[in-house]
């Protein structure tokens, strides 16, 4: 059950503001954020900057320095197949390898749609951000503003997308400077939702309650939050991204900075 939390050009200082969580179970091989090549002919504006599915070679979540970003989530339904031909990693790592827009990336996979299990697909150009989910054969182009993603509908009732919103509203209102840092923070939120709110998804009330959570731990299924992403572009196009991974307890364990500026440079890694 990940969670994407992110605002739109809703702050001028800040055209993009994510903080993300990516829930998986802890046996899935996965490779920490990285640059994963840099292209032929030394273009460095097309680095690719993400972590890595090793099973699947795609990734969840990822960002290039000439400001192409990708995110996907998966769609939880249990009366939907999960196999199907195509990982959905594919999705996220083919737009940042591109050059498409990101409308004529969204309009390319419209008859591609059928081939993944249910998804939810975020990415950005740059200047336009879009929203691609293929079981409602939906695609959006967002407005300004500040917007949630989970494993349901773009800015669904669930508790933790409006307990991430409001605090993301309430971090962009109340601190001076936005850091990648106070994103981390937000999202390690392990408060669990109870009672009426909590949403009926077919699966058991334990687990419904656990999967309310921002910051997941399910150790009996050896699932939860894997690590936690954060991102800040500014009105420069300068990006700081910050991913922190964890452990099956979740216990903090590896963190990584990253700038990458829009000045004719390779992606620079800050440090842990």
């Amino acid at each position: 059950m990940c969670l994407i939390i992110f605002a739109h050009r809703a702050e001028t200082d800040y055209p993009l503001v994510i903080a993300a969580n990516r829930d998986e179970f802890y046996a899935r091989p996965a490779a920490e954020a990285d640059i994963w090549e840099t292209p032929s002919g030394g273009l460095l504006q097309s680095q690719v900057l993400a972590g890595r599915d090793l099973e699947a070679g795609g990734t969840w979540l990822g960002i290039t320095r000439n400001g192409r970003f990708a995110a996907v989530t998966n769609i939880y339904d249990p009366s939907q197949p999960e196999k199907k031909q195509r990982s959905r990693g594919d999705l996220t790592k083919n737009f940042l390898k591109s050059s498409q827009s990101a409308e004529q990336y969204c309009e390319a996979i419209i008859t591609e749609f059928h081939q993944f299990a249910g998804f939810n697909l975020l990415i950005g150009d740059g200047e336009a951000l879009y929203y691609a989910n293929n079981l409602e054969e939906i695609i959006w182009r967002l407005e300004p503003g500040i917007y949630g993603l989970s494993n349901g509908l773009l800015n669904s009732r669930s508790p933790k997308v409006e307990r991430g919103k409001i605090k993301l509203h309430s971090l962009l209102n109340s601190v001076p400077t936005l850091n990648t840092d106070q994103l981390i923070r937000m999202m390690a939120d392990q408060e669990q939702t109870s009672g009426e709110s909590l949403p009926s998804t077919g699966a058991t009330l334990r687990l419904e309650r656990q999967l309310s959570s921002i910051f997941t731990l399910d150790q009996e299924r050896l699932y939860g939050t894997r690590c936690s992403t954060a991102l800040i572009r500014n009105a420069k196009g300068d990006t700081r991204f910050c991913e922190q991974s964890y452990d099956s307890a979740g216990s903090p364990t590896a963190c990584h900075y990253y700038e990458l500026s829009t000045m004719p440079r390779e992606i620079k890694e800050l440090g842990m």
